[in-house]
Protein backbone atom coordinates (compact mmCIF):
# COMPACT_ATOMS: atom_id res chain seq x y z
CA UNK A 1 0.00 0.00 0.00
CA UNK A 2 1.22 3.53 -0.52
CA UNK A 3 -0.74 5.98 1.04
CA UNK A 4 0.07 9.94 1.53
CA UNK A 5 -0.71 11.53 5.32
CA UNK A 6 -1.37 15.21 6.28
CA UNK A 7 -0.84 17.09 10.10
CA UNK A 8 -1.51 20.63 10.49
CA UNK A 9 -4.46 20.46 13.71
CA UNK A 10 -1.77 21.90 16.41
CA UNK A 11 1.13 24.13 15.97
CA UNK A 12 3.24 21.47 13.93
CA UNK A 13 2.93 21.14 10.62
CA UNK A 14 3.85 17.49 9.05
CA UNK A 15 3.70 15.23 6.12
CA UNK A 16 4.20 11.06 5.58
CA UNK A 17 3.98 8.79 3.10
CA UNK A 18 3.20 5.48 4.01
CA UNK A 19 4.89 2.79 1.28
CA UNK A 20 4.45 -1.02 2.25
CA UNK A 21 4.62 -0.44 5.94
CA UNK A 22 7.38 1.85 5.64
CA UNK A 23 6.95 5.62 7.28
CA UNK A 24 9.10 9.04 6.12
CA UNK A 25 7.46 11.79 7.62
CA UNK A 26 8.84 15.37 7.29
CA UNK A 27 7.49 17.18 10.51
CA UNK A 28 8.14 21.27 11.94
CA UNK A 29 7.33 22.76 14.31
CA UNK A 30 5.89 26.24 12.89
CA UNK A 31 3.24 27.81 14.35
CA UNK A 32 1.04 29.88 11.67
CA UNK A 33 3.40 28.90 8.82
CA UNK A 34 1.28 25.67 7.88
CA UNK A 35 0.12 26.70 4.43
CA UNK A 36 4.02 27.70 3.24
CA UNK A 37 5.03 24.26 4.72
CA UNK A 38 2.87 21.05 4.33
CA UNK A 39 2.76 21.31 0.18
CA UNK A 40 6.45 21.32 -0.04
CA UNK A 41 6.56 18.55 2.28
CA UNK A 42 4.60 16.46 -0.03
CA UNK A 43 6.37 17.32 -3.10
CA UNK A 44 9.55 16.40 -1.38
CA UNK A 45 7.99 13.32 0.01
CA UNK A 46 6.40 12.33 -3.68
CA UNK A 47 9.68 13.13 -5.50
CA UNK A 48 12.09 11.63 -3.14
CA UNK A 49 9.94 8.36 -3.48
CA UNK A 50 9.53 8.88 -7.62
CA UNK A 51 5.81 8.83 -7.27
CA UNK A 52 2.92 10.91 -8.80
CA UNK A 53 -0.03 11.39 -6.71
CA UNK A 54 -2.13 8.68 -8.90
CA UNK A 55 0.52 6.26 -8.35
CA UNK A 56 -1.14 6.40 -4.52
CA UNK A 57 -3.48 3.70 -3.06
CA UNK A 58 -5.04 6.14 -0.71
CA UNK A 59 -4.69 9.44 1.81
CA UNK A 60 -5.35 10.34 5.22
CA UNK A 61 -5.50 13.39 6.78
CA UNK A 62 -5.84 14.71 10.61
CA UNK A 63 -9.91 16.01 10.42
CA UNK A 64 -9.88 17.21 13.68
CA UNK A 65 -10.20 18.22 16.78
CA UNK A 66 -7.83 20.93 17.09
CA UNK A 67 -6.99 24.40 15.93
CA UNK A 68 -9.99 25.37 13.48
CA UNK A 69 -7.58 26.61 10.92
CA UNK A 70 -5.56 23.92 10.79
CA UNK A 71 -8.22 21.27 10.57
CA UNK A 72 -9.02 23.07 7.27
CA UNK A 73 -5.62 23.32 5.82
CA UNK A 74 -5.19 19.49 5.74
CA UNK A 75 -8.94 18.91 4.78
CA UNK A 76 -8.48 21.21 2.22
CA UNK A 77 -4.89 20.13 0.70
CA UNK A 78 -6.39 16.30 1.27
CA UNK A 79 -9.63 17.14 -0.81
CA UNK A 80 -7.11 18.76 -3.65
CA UNK A 81 -4.96 15.70 -4.19
CA UNK A 82 -7.84 13.50 -3.57
CA UNK A 83 -10.21 15.08 -6.56
CA UNK A 84 -6.66 15.65 -8.83
CA UNK A 85 -5.77 12.21 -8.10
CA UNK A 86 -9.28 10.48 -7.96
CA UNK A 87 -7.80 8.89 -4.54
CA UNK A 88 -9.73 7.35 -2.04
CA UNK A 89 -9.18 8.97 2.31
CA UNK A 90 -9.23 8.26 5.18
CA UNK A 91 -10.45 10.35 7.97
CA UNK A 92 -7.85 10.52 11.31
CA UNK A 93 -8.96 11.72 14.49
CA UNK A 94 -6.42 14.21 16.04
CA UNK A 95 -6.92 12.34 19.36
CA UNK A 96 -6.57 8.99 17.88
CA UNK A 97 -2.75 10.09 16.33
CA UNK A 98 -1.46 11.04 19.75
CA UNK A 99 -2.43 7.84 21.40
CA UNK A 100 -0.97 5.85 18.33
CA UNK A 101 2.46 7.67 18.47
CA UNK A 102 2.03 6.92 22.60
CA UNK A 103 1.31 3.37 22.12
CA UNK A 104 4.25 3.16 19.88
CA UNK A 105 6.45 4.62 22.21
CA UNK A 106 5.75 2.82 25.22
CA UNK A 107 4.02 -0.32 27.05
CA UNK A 108 1.16 1.36 28.19
CA UNK A 109 -2.08 -0.13 26.87
CA UNK A 110 -4.70 2.66 27.58
CA UNK A 111 -3.99 6.53 26.91
CA UNK A 112 -6.20 9.36 28.22
CA UNK A 113 -6.06 12.11 25.63
CA UNK A 114 -6.26 15.36 26.47
CA UNK A 115 -5.42 18.50 24.09
CA UNK A 116 -5.73 22.36 25.23
CA UNK A 117 -8.58 23.96 23.50
CA UNK A 118 -8.29 27.12 24.80
CA UNK A 119 -11.46 28.64 26.08
CA UNK A 120 -11.15 27.17 29.80
CA UNK A 121 -11.69 23.40 27.99
CA UNK A 122 -9.60 20.35 26.35
CA UNK A 123 -10.40 17.86 23.71
CA UNK A 124 -10.71 14.34 25.68
CA UNK A 125 -10.44 11.01 24.28
CA UNK A 126 -9.91 7.46 25.42
CA UNK A 127 -7.99 5.35 23.55
CA UNK A 128 -6.53 1.63 24.30
CA UNK A 129 -4.07 -0.28 22.42
CA UNK A 130 -5.83 -3.35 20.35
CA UNK A 131 -4.64 -6.78 19.60
CA UNK A 132 -2.88 -5.66 16.72
CA UNK A 133 -1.14 -2.49 18.60
CA UNK A 134 -3.51 0.33 16.92
CA UNK A 135 -5.23 2.81 18.82
CA UNK A 136 -8.91 2.39 19.25
CA UNK A 137 -11.70 4.68 21.05
CA UNK A 138 -13.06 4.25 24.28
CA UNK A 139 -16.37 5.80 24.57
CA UNK A 140 -16.49 8.96 22.62
CA UNK A 141 -14.52 12.46 22.08
CA UNK A 142 -15.50 15.27 23.40
CA UNK A 143 -14.67 19.16 23.72
CA UNK A 144 -15.29 19.52 28.05
CA UNK A 145 -13.89 21.36 30.78
CA UNK A 146 -11.64 19.91 32.29
CA UNK A 147 -13.20 18.75 36.00
CA UNK A 148 -16.40 17.35 33.64
CA UNK A 149 -14.52 14.02 31.69
CA UNK A 150 -15.88 11.44 31.19
CA UNK A 151 -13.91 7.80 31.44
CA UNK A 152 -13.92 4.34 31.60
CA UNK A 153 -12.32 2.56 35.11
CA UNK A 154 -9.58 1.36 34.00
CA UNK A 155 -5.91 2.66 34.67
CA UNK A 156 -3.80 4.42 31.83
CA UNK A 157 -1.70 7.42 30.75
CA UNK A 158 -2.16 10.96 30.66
CA UNK A 159 -1.02 12.32 27.31
CA UNK A 160 -1.80 15.73 25.22
CA UNK A 161 -0.79 19.46 25.56
CA UNK A 162 -3.94 19.96 27.75
CA UNK A 163 -2.34 18.13 31.16
CA UNK A 164 -0.12 20.52 30.80
CA UNK A 165 -2.34 23.09 31.57
CA UNK A 166 -5.32 21.26 33.56
CA UNK A 167 -2.75 18.39 35.33
CA UNK A 168 -4.70 18.75 38.63
CA UNK A 169 -7.95 19.06 37.78
CA UNK A 170 -7.75 15.72 35.56
CA UNK A 171 -5.41 13.72 38.19
CA UNK A 172 -8.47 14.81 40.48
CA UNK A 173 -11.29 13.47 38.23
CA UNK A 174 -9.24 10.74 37.29
CA UNK A 175 -8.55 9.83 41.29
CA UNK A 176 -5.81 7.09 40.72
CA UNK A 177 -6.31 5.95 37.18
CA UNK A 178 -3.59 7.91 36.44
CA UNK A 179 -0.80 9.14 38.36
CA UNK A 180 1.93 9.64 35.23
CA UNK A 181 1.05 12.04 32.41
CA UNK A 182 3.07 13.22 29.02
CA UNK A 183 2.43 16.90 27.80
CA UNK A 184 4.81 16.91 24.74
CA UNK A 185 3.22 14.51 22.67
CA UNK A 186 1.71 16.16 19.48
CA UNK A 187 -0.10 15.01 16.71
CA UNK A 188 2.31 13.35 14.18
CA UNK A 189 1.67 12.60 10.45
CA UNK A 190 3.36 9.58 10.87
CA UNK A 191 1.10 8.12 13.28
CA UNK A 192 -2.03 9.91 11.02
CA UNK A 193 -0.15 7.79 7.80
CA UNK A 194 0.15 4.39 10.45
CA UNK A 195 -3.76 4.31 11.21
CA UNK A 196 -4.67 5.59 7.53
CA UNK A 197 -3.03 2.62 6.07
CA UNK A 198 -4.87 0.43 9.18
CA UNK A 199 -7.93 1.96 8.55
CA UNK A 200 -7.65 1.85 4.77
CA UNK A 201 -7.53 -2.05 5.39
CA UNK A 202 -10.42 -2.28 7.34
CA UNK A 203 -12.84 -0.08 4.93
CA UNK A 204 -12.66 3.04 6.60
CA UNK A 205 -11.88 5.05 3.47
CA UNK A 206 -14.56 7.09 1.78
CA UNK A 207 -14.62 9.59 -1.12
CA UNK A 208 -13.53 12.73 -0.91
CA UNK A 209 -16.94 14.47 -0.27
CA UNK A 210 -17.25 12.51 2.36
CA UNK A 211 -14.09 13.44 3.90
CA UNK A 212 -14.75 15.91 6.07
CA UNK A 213 -13.69 17.56 9.29
CA UNK A 214 -14.37 17.39 13.12
CA UNK A 215 -14.38 20.04 15.32
CA UNK A 216 -16.18 18.67 18.25
CA UNK A 217 -17.20 22.36 19.32
CA UNK A 218 -20.82 22.87 17.41
CA UNK A 219 -20.55 27.02 17.95
CA UNK A 220 -17.70 26.74 15.74
CA UNK A 221 -18.91 23.72 13.55
CA UNK A 222 -22.46 25.27 12.76
CA UNK A 223 -21.41 28.18 11.07
CA UNK A 224 -22.03 27.19 7.32
CA UNK A 225 -19.44 29.66 6.29
CA UNK A 226 -16.68 28.38 8.06
CA UNK A 227 -17.49 24.88 7.03
CA UNK A 228 -16.65 25.41 3.24
CA UNK A 229 -13.49 23.82 1.81
CA UNK A 230 -11.27 23.99 -0.62
CA UNK A 231 -12.23 21.57 -3.05
CA UNK A 232 -10.02 22.45 -6.41
CA UNK A 233 -7.24 20.15 -7.36
CA UNK A 234 -4.00 21.20 -5.64
CA UNK A 235 -0.81 21.07 -7.93
CA UNK A 236 1.44 19.09 -6.47
CA UNK A 237 4.64 18.32 -8.91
Amino acid sequence: MKLLAVETSTEACSAALFIDGVIVERFELAPQKHTQLILPMIDSLLADAGLMPQQLDALAFSRGPGSFTGVRIATSVIQGIAFGADLPVVPVSTLAAIAQDFFDQHTDNVAYVAMDARMGEIFWGVYQRNAEGYAELLGEEAVTPAENIIFPELPGVGVGSGWGVYHQQLLTCLEGLVINYHSDFLPRAASIAKLGAWGSIQGQAVDVDQAMPVYLRDKVAKKESERALITKTVDIK
